[in-house]
């Protein structure tokens, strides 16, 4: 029988939480469609939104790296704060979005962090 503790166990390609943010990022982008933004809102959801979008695909290309889900959770907290920052608390859909995705995405990098650092530490042992 194989050891399992001799190496990385994580597969790139299947987290949940990393495909979770890939559609949160997703969603923000594509959100400015039906939610009524001024520019500063379209901007920070499309930039935000894109670069969830990269951080969770090179999250889930490379399932050992814990810098993606630190992005994750530092993409969310920005996204949380840029209604007040960028001054569209007044278009409460966008800003209401903002805030639950970037809460979501900082539930979603937390949540993976274990298993990142899992992989991690896999890798790092096989030197």
């Amino acid at each position: 029988m194989a050891d399992r503790s001799s190496g990385s166990t994580a597969k790139p390609w299947v987290r949940w939480q990393d495909w979770a943010a890939v559609v949160l990022g997703a969603y923000l982008i594509i959100g400015t469609l039906w939610t009524p933004t001024n520019g500063s809102a379209m901007s920070a959801m499309i930039v935000l939104g894109a670069l969830l979008v990269l951080a969770s695909v090179w999250s889930l290309a490379m399932p050992g790296s814990m810098t993606s889900e630190y992005c994750h959770m530092l993409l969310g907290a920005l996204l949380f704060i840029s209604p007040w920052v960028l001054g569209y608390t007044s278009h409460m859909g966008a800003s209401w979005t903002s805030w639950i995705v970037g809460v979501l995405a900082v539930l979603a990098g937390a949540a993976a962090l274990p298993e990142a650092n899992a992989a991690h530490r896999g890798v790092a042992g096989q030197h």
